[in-house]
């Protein structure tokens, strides 16, 4: 494809993809991926919503909306789905503990997932419906994402994800080919353009972005449905010129139907950044080395981590919020380092108050190396030395994250994750119960019968 053509043409091949797949369509593998998906982010929401910010925020929030039947994840209530949708995608980056995918340049799952959820919730469809919105919401805002090169500077949430979540909606609500265009235009017309900066600084608003996503892509169903439209072609404005640079639309539509970016994803076991994540990896390789896998903090004079520029970008070693040390490599470090564990909870508030955690990750020496760039995102690398005052030296390595196609995480890591964070909520049983209505989802005739009709 070629000139206006290739514009016009990507945009009628997204949106028939979108109205055109059947449930049956989708191979098998693909769908018990998307419940994997499903049921992390149902948890990660779940633990997000307990947080002091977001119990507040309901408290503010709910008794002032309209009612419904769509779950408010972790507090037991319903309400209805534009608000149920963005108070769920809030939750769920809390704690940078959601699904990832490194070739859409962020997270389609939480700007997808929310929405989907409280739609066939609220109008009391059946599970398959809800998988097959999930998985054509993920590929198109997946393949949208992966065709420019997004600024540093901004914050992924809230920009592509709003075409997921809009074309997720829109084919529930069974929009033709023509208004699934137009519905697809104007989602790429209304997306927010956060600042990364908020990472560092530690600002929860940043947490917002998603919750909009979620919120507009239902407003946008019901803008299509009611005659408005959209530019022609907004993607190429949006993430061309305004948002990201390099916008090729011949990238956006190729292999449909037979490359599902769903199951290239990654899910995450440490609740930071993902350039965080090869920083941890490749200091349990170090860990592994050292006799009893424990080193005192007192008896480390410092730490080197060489890596590519956007691991050196999460390296903050004074976070200035508890929030602000999801993106601090240092910090992720420290804490696993004091703790001798890579567990959730040696992330949290506890460790942000200890004084020798923090000590240790102003230690931490956070090195860029330009070759060390030159292959992400298929690799991740980095290169880590603990320097002991001993003069010993320990070295560890990491060129692919854990979670990644290239380097998967074990299932019974995934389903652990799950009740890491379901359990304390709900308690065993319905724990249990939820997972079992997760992976068996597509039995089910009425998602609102999800795990036998609870409020979570």
């Amino acid at each position: 494809m070629t000139g206006s053509l290739a514009k016009t043409d990507y945009l009628d091949a997204l949106a028939q993809f979108a109205c055109e797949t059947r449930f049956p369509d989708i191979p098998a593998h693909v769908v018990e991926h998307c419940k994997v998906i499903l049921a992390d982010t149902f948890a990660v929401i779940g633990c997000g919503m307990q947080q002091q910010e977001m119990q507040a925020l309901a408290k503010q929030h709910l008794p002032k909306v309209a009612p419904g039947r769509a779950s408010v994840i972790g507090t037991g209530k319903r309400v209805n789905p534009l608000d149920a949708a963005m108070l769920n995608a809030i939750a769920g980056v809390w704690l940078e503990l959601d699904e990832g995918h490194f070739y859409t340049n962020g997270h389609p799952g939480i700007h997808v997932v929310p929405a989907a959820l409280a739609h066939t919730q609220e109008h009391g469809l059946p599970g398959r419906d809800l998988l097959l919105a999930t998985v054509l919401g993920y590929e198109v805002c997946g393949r949208i994402g992966g065709a420019y090169k997004m600024r540093v500077i901004v914050q992924t949430h809230g920009t592509f994800g709003v075409i997921g979540a809009t074309v997720a909606v829109g084919r529930l609500c069974g929009l033709n080919a023509s208004e699934m265009r137009q519905a697809i235009n104007i989602a790429a017309s209304t997306p927010l353009g956060g600042n990364r900066q908020t990472m560092l600084d530690g600002a929860t608003v940043r947490n917002y972005y998603p919750g909009h996503a979620n919120f507009t892509a239902q407003m946008i169903v019901r803008l299509v449905q009611s005659g408005f439209t959209g530019p022609v072609d907004a993607p190429s404005v949006t993430y061309g010129q305004i948002l990201a640079d390099d916008f090729k639309p011949e990238r956006a539509a190729v292999d449909l139907g037979s490359r599902w970016l769903i199951t290239e994803n990654y899910i995450k076991l440490y609740p930071s950044a993902r350039y965080v994540h090869c920083g941890i990896d490749a200091l349990l390789d170090a860990l592994a080395k050292v006799p009893g896998k424990r080193l005192p903090p007192d008896a480390i004079e410092r730490i080197e981590l060489y890596g590519y520029r956007m691991l050196v970008f999460c390296g903050e070693n004074r976070p200035k919020s508890m929030f602000g040390t999801r993106f601090s490599t240092p910090f992720s470090l420290a804490t696993i380092i004091c703790h001798g564990r890579s567990d959730l909870d040696v992330f949290g508030e506890q460790a942000f108050a200890n004084p020798v955690v923090l000590e240790l990750a102003a230690r931490v020496k956070m090195i860029e190396d330009p070759e060390l760039n030159q292959d992400f995102p298929r690799k991740m690398p980095a290169r880590l030395k603990i320097f002991l005052k001993d003069g010993t030296v320990y070295e560890g390595r990491c060129d692919v994250p854990k979670g990644e196609i290239n380097n998967p995480h074990a299932p019974q890591e995934i389903e652990r994750k799950f009740y890491q964070l379901a359990t304390p909520i709900w308690g065993e049983e319905r724990a249990r119960n939820a997972y079992r209505s997760w992976m068996t989802l597509e039995t089910l005739d009425n998602v609102a019968a999800f795990a036998g009709g609870s409020d979570f």
